[in-house]
C-alpha cells in the first residue's frame, strides 16, 4: 500500500552538526505514527520539515504517491498538512472562534473594503467543536483564562478545521493533568476514525501505547527502530531510545 507521506534518505545539517542522517519515514492514510526519542535525537528538526518550518538539505518527499516540494510552512498547508507545535502558538486575547480561524479569518468585501464575517466564524466554530466533542461553553471566550487542556483542544481543533489530511502533534500531552491527557489522547483517536493521519511526538510511552499504530524512534538523527504496536513492547522501545539497535526494521 502505497503511503500518505513517504520521506526518502532526508538529510539536515545545522553548521557542522549533522541533525538528521538519511532518514526514511512513512506515514499511512488513518494511522497514528508515534515518532519518540531522547531531547537532541532529531524528532522536532523532522517534523519541521515535514511542516515546512525548515527545507531539508537532500532527500526526497512523497504525498499520496508524487514528488512533492516543502520549503515553506503554506507548501505543507496546500498538500493537508498542520502542525500543533508545544507552545500552541494561541492568540491569548483572542477567543476561542478568532484562533480558530487566524491568518484565514472569513471576510466579506464592500466596496473594496474586507470585513470580518464574525457570526460565520463563531458558527463554524462552534459546529467543529461540537464534531470532535470538545466542550467549551463559548466560542467568544478569550483563550486566555482557559485551561492547559482545554488550550490544547483549541489548537488541534484549529489544526482539523484547515489540515485536510496529517497533523502533527508535538508533546500534545505535557504538562497536563490526567484527566485532560485522557481528554487529549480520545480526540487523537477520535480524529484516526475519521480518516486522519497523525504524527504524534512524545516522551510518554504509556501514551504511545495507548493510541498509536506504530513507533518510530530517531537517536542522534539516525532511525534506531520502526516497530508495529503490536510486535513490540515498552522496554523494546527504551532499548531503542538509548542505542539498544541503531538498524532500522
Amino acid at each position: 500500500m502505497t503511503p500518505l507521506l513517504k520521506l526518502n534518505k532526508i538529510c539536515k545539517s545545522f553548521g557542522a552538526v549533522r541533525a538528521l542522517s538519511d532518514i526514511d519515514f512513512e506515514l499511512h492514510e488513518s494511522e497514528v505514527l508515534a515518532l519518540a526519542g531522547d531531547n537532541g535525537a532529531g524528532k522536532s528538526t523532522l517534523i519541521k520539515i515535514i511542516s515546512g518550518a525548515q527545507p531539508a538539505d537532500s532527500g526526497q518527499i512523497f504525498f499520496e504517491g508524487g514528488e512533492v516540494t516543502v520549503r515553506k510552512p503554506e507548501d505543507a498547508r496546500q498538500l493537508g498538512i498542520e502542525t500543533v507545535y508545544q507552545d500552541l502558538a494561541l492568540f491569548d486575547d483572542s477567543n476561542v472562534a478568532e484562533n480558530i480561524f487566524a491568518g484565514r479569518e472569513v471576510v466579506r468585501n464592500i466596496l473594496g473594503a474586507k470585513f470580518l464575517k464574525a457570526e460565520e466564524m463563531h458558527s463554524r466554530s462552534k459546529a467543529l467543536l461540537k464534531s470532535l466533542n470538545i466542550h467549551i461553553q463559548s466560542t467568544q471566550f478569550t483563550v486566555k483564562g482557559m485551561s492547559g487542556g482545554q488550550r490544547q483542544s483549541v489548537a488541534i481543533a484549529r489544526a482539523v478545521a484547515f489540515g485536510r489530511k496529517v497533523v502533527i502533534l508535538d508533546e500534545p500531552t505535557a504538562a497536563l493533568g490526567v484527566p485532560e491527557q485522557e481528554k487529549v489522547l480520545s480526540l487523537i483517536k477520535d480524529l484516526r476514525s475519521r480518516g486522519f493521519s497523525i504524527i504524534l511526538i512524545s516522551h510518554n510511552l504509556h501514551h504511545i501505547f495507548e493510541v498509536c499504530d506504530r513507533i518510530h524512534v530517531l537517536r542522534q538523527g539516525q532511525t534506531a527502530g520502526v516497530r508495529k504496536k503490536a510486535e513490540t513492547d515498552p522496554d523494546d522501545i527504551v532499548k531503542l531510545i538509548t542505542g539498544g539497535n541503531l538498524v532500522a526494521h
